[in-house]
Formats: structure tokens, sequence, C-alpha cells
């Protein structure tokens, strides 16, 4: 850190830096490979003049798809044929229609209005949950504010949480807001695990008061082999994988890569996090870094 004027964070989960930070003695700039930044916001960063930026723009598309194939997987029952074909078993039955179905996407950044188009584009009726309400949205036809959100959850066949984890949407679904929900519903959290109260879902799943969950975010991470998650037939599990897609590593690095090049040169970086907030906003004013002929050390 001594000398560091900029640090690539690579490993989002790394708790690292704000150990390091009594180090930091000219840093001035701070880029993570993710669009999470929640890891980040430590009181000395979040307070200081040193500028945070994330990756925004590399996962929004796959992560609307893996969202979408777990929409159809649980309306199809993909896991029941599966389990079936591995028992040998012919069990005909019939499946849940997507089109005409309607989704709550709780979060209405980027990903999220992927995630809303994407659903719209196979035939259900998306609305938004943000921090700003609007009518007429291009993407979610209409965005209710955050506060009104126990008052939209009973009308969602699918609830999905792709949110920026803050004070405000941490923990924001436990045994109050999962009630309200209806008993057909399904949860998908791609967005932090601790938007979820795991021992609340578990209860609400156990209890037939959501139909089920599909997982790929956790409280905590690797998710221990003693949860009962695992095991349940109406919970899919997956490692935090739902944005990592066949080479989503090298764009990571380049998009860090052309944000270097836009410090040296002088110009407006890209996404830059309002460390109040805890991400980047729609419209956001950009940050100009050093000239090109400024001294640079990166970390």
């Amino acid at each position: 850190m001594p000398g560091t004027d900029i640090l690539f964070v690579w490993d989002f989960l790394s708790t690292a830096v704000a150990d390091a930070w009594p180090a930091a003695d000219r840093l001035r700039w701070v880029h993570v490979a993710s669009a999470g930044v929640d890891r980040l916001l430590f009181p000395e960063l979040r307070d200081s003049d040193v500028v945070l930026t994330n990756s925004r723009g590399v996962f929004e598309e796959s992560i609307a798809e893996y969202v979408l194939g777990l929409v159809i997987a649980f309306a199809k029952d993909l896991v029941g044929t599966v389990d079936a074909q591995r028992e040998r078993r012919w069990h005909h039955r019939e499946t849940e229609r997507v089109v005409g179905r309607t989704a709550l996407v709780v979060g209405s950044g980027p990903i999220g209005r992927a995630i809303a188009r994407m659903l719209r584009a196979v035939g259900l009726r998306v609305a938004g949950v943000g921090r700003a309400a609007r009518d007429g949205d291009p993407d979610f036809g209409t965005v209710y504010p955050f506060g009104s959100l126990t008052d939209r959850l009973p009308h969602a066949d699918f609830v999905i949480a792709v949110a920026p984890l803050t004070e405000q949407t941490e923990g924001m679904f436990n045994a109050t807001t999962l009630a309200t929900m209806k008993p057909s519903a399904r949860l998908i959290n791609v967005g932090r695990g601790a938007h979820v109260v795991t021992d609340d879902l578990v209860r609400a799943l156990e209890g037939g008061v959501i139909a089920g969950a599909a997982l790929d975010v956790f409280e905590e991470e690797p998710l221990p082999a003693s949860s009962p998650l695992w095991s349940m037939p109406n919970v899919l599990v997956s490692p935090h994988m739902s944005g990592d897609f066949v080479g989503w590593l090298p764009a990571l690095a380049e998009l860090f890569v052309d944000n270097f090049h836009r410090w040296r040169s002088g110009r407006p970086l890209r996404n830059v996090v309002d460390k109040k907030l805890g991400y980047v906003p729609t419209g956001a004013a950009a940050w100009t870094g050093a000239t090109e002929e400024g001294a640079t050390h990166a970390g």
C-alpha cells in the first residue's frame, strides 16, 4: 500500500483492504472486480476522498439469462424431470406456463433492468422496486418505492432480489416479508446473501409459506454442508456463479484497463460509486484522475 495511487481489488470477497488501510498513504482510486462493493464500504474508505469504481456492465446480461433459466426451471419442474430420469421413472405431469405470470424485480439498476427485459421477452409481466418510484419505465413499466415492498410481494409469482446491499436492503426478506408472499411464489436471490435472513427462509420453505427458492448468494459462503438448504426439494443452490460466463475474467480485466487509461489521460472514469448510497447512481457525474504526466503506482 505505501506509495500506491491505484488499487485494483480482484478478490471482491476479500477483507484485506480494510486490514491494510492504515498503510495507504497516497491512495486515490480503488477499483473492484465486481458489481457489489459492500466489502469495501468500511468507514475509513467510505469517509475518505478515495474514489471507488466497480465493474458494472460486465455481468448484466449473464445474470439475466441465469434468472430466466431459474424461472423456467421452476415452472417446468426441470429438477423433477432430472430426478425421475436418474431413477428411470416415467413420471408424466403437467407444468406451469410462464406467459402472464408476474415477476417483481427488487433492484432497478442495470442488472435489474436486464432481468426485466429478458423476462418480459418471454411473456412475464414485470414490475420493479427501487429507490425512486416512477411510471412508464421502458423496462419495468412501473417502479415502486422500496417502502412499498411488502405491498407488492403478494402480487408476484417470482420475486427476484438483485439490489445493492445497503442498510435498507439488508435482511429485507425475513419472516414478516416472506409471510406476505403467495404460497405458490418462488424467491430468487442473485443479489447479496444478506438480503435474506436464512433461518427465516428455511422455516418459510418448510412450512409452505412460499413454494420454493433459488439462491446463488448466501449469508455465509461457501454454504456450510450442514445447511438444510442443500437437501430441500424446493430449493436450487448455486455457488455465487450467476454472472460468471465463459470469458468473464478477461472482461473484468479489460474494464479496469480501460479505466486505467482514462485515469492516466485525465478522462472521466466509468462506474464511479456513490459511497454513501453504496452503488453507481444512474447519470452520476464521472471523476477525473491524474494526467498522463502524473506519477502513478498501481497496486
